[in-house]
């Protein structure tokens, strides 16, 4: 493989894109979205079917020898990207990457399997705020049964298996029904969050917690830089299509300069956001297979963690996209409320849904500061 990244889009990648595109023109309309954020079933269970089964997406990450489609996380962006663009309430994120690579570092082939064929749901019952490396709680562990309580777990709701991180060190795969969930307040109302309750819920040890943790946070935080970047991208462009069409004084609103000025702005964040998710994707591609290791000691009781090969390139990669994704996603989603006026302050324009999504992914898996911080000490630039 090359030394020097390609952040170009490959045509293989393109034309996975344009396919989840017409897909999700097709079945995830907003006016449906807003409809199911209304109700107490907010995921679209039929759009996860199709994308999962029809169009074999949730096996991207997984190897072919393992069930998977043994493609890359650049491919498993450009799908995120799309699913940025339409807020769609499926849960390929918290399934097909976090759960998935959770599994990966456990070597579990038959639950993997079932999870690339998206025949069953994988949630990590980790909260949804957590970042990469950062101290997790964890639940106790007896005689195979686990027992306690963990909140702010995305997606939870659908979940079909949970990945449950124990004090023994261990993770440990848990059917749904044997647990309590109780959905909790979530501003994202396409990506609800809930607490987890086990009263002696029967549990199968399925690798270290520690190793399964770290890798999976730190692949969504870099994956979840390509949703921020398809939120950003369709707010920007929707926002352009309406202040042409939009008129005041008899000439569109596009065309007064304080807007475009703004908008031009808003364009460059929003390049400079592609630059840095598809950095975190290829990077995440390329440490993967060059086989970078995982150290360990990041979990109940926190502590620090180490790479093999190139781990330390693919921290710094996710690091920066995500000290940069979530003021653009944001910023973008503002402006986007703001520039559509009145019309955007309504429910039924979906503005709203993405505005709430880009705050909910702006804590998601750590927040900018965060990963700020976790930056200086990737390259040696503490604070005086």
């Amino acid at each position: 493989m090359s030394t020097q990244p390609d952040l170009l889009y490959s045509e293989e990648e393109e034309a996975l894109r344009a396919a989840v595109r017409d897909l999700l023109t097709d079945h995830c309309q907003a006016a449906g979205v807003i409809a199911r954020a209304e109700s107490d079933a907010p995921h679209d269970l039929a759009l996860w079917k199709a994308l999962a089964d029809g169009m074999g997406l949730a096996g991207l990450l997984v190897p072919e020898d393992k069930g998977g489609q043994g493609a890359t996380h650049r491919e498993a962006a450009v799908v995120l990207e799309e699913l940025g663009r339409a807020v769609a309430p499926v849960p390929y994120l918290t399934s097909a990457v976090v759960a998935t690579e959770a599994l990966l570092a456990c070597g579990d082939d038959d639950l993997l399997g079932r999870l690339a064929s998206g025949r069953t749901i994988g949630v990590l019952a980790v909260a949804l705020h957590l970042a990469p490396g950062a101290p997790f709680p964890a639940v106790r562990c007896d005689n195979g049964t686990l027992h306690g309580e963990l909140a702010g777990i995305a997606d939870a709701a659908v979940a079909d298996v949970l990945l449950v991180p124990a004090e023994d060190g261990g993770l440990y795969a848990v059917d749904a029904d044997a647990v309590t969930v109780t959905g909790q307040v979530s501003l994202d109302l396409t990506r609800p969050v809930a607490t987890v309750r086990f009263d002696g819920a029967p549990g199968r040890r399925v690798g270290d917690a520690d190793v399964a943790v770290r890798r999976a946070l730190r692949a969504a935080a870099g994956l979840l830089a390509s949703e921020q970047l398809g939120l950003a991208d369709w707010t920007l462009t929707e926002t352009v299509r309406y202040l042409k069409e939009r008129k005041q004084f008899n000439r569109p609103v596009g065309g007064f300069q304080a807007l475009k000025h703004r908008l031009a702005q808003l364009w460059l964040e929003v390049v400079n956001l592609r630059a840095a998710a598809r950095a975190a994707a290829d990077a995440l591609a390329r440490g993967e297979s060059a086989g970078d290791g995982e150290g360990s000691g990041n979990g109940a009781n926190g502590g620090s963690s180490g790479n093999g090969g190139n781990g330390g390139d693919v921290d710094v990669a996710v690091a920066v996209a995500q000290a940069y994704a979530a003021p653009v996603a944001v910023h973008a989603a503002e402006e986007a409320l703001q520039l559509h006026g009145g019309i955007g302050m309504t429910w039924e324009h979906p503005v709203h849904l993405y505005l709430k999504r880009a705050k909910a992914d702006s804590i998601a898996y750590g927040t900018a500061g965060a990963h700020r911080e976790a930056l200086a000490g990737l390259v040696d630039l503490q604070a005086p």
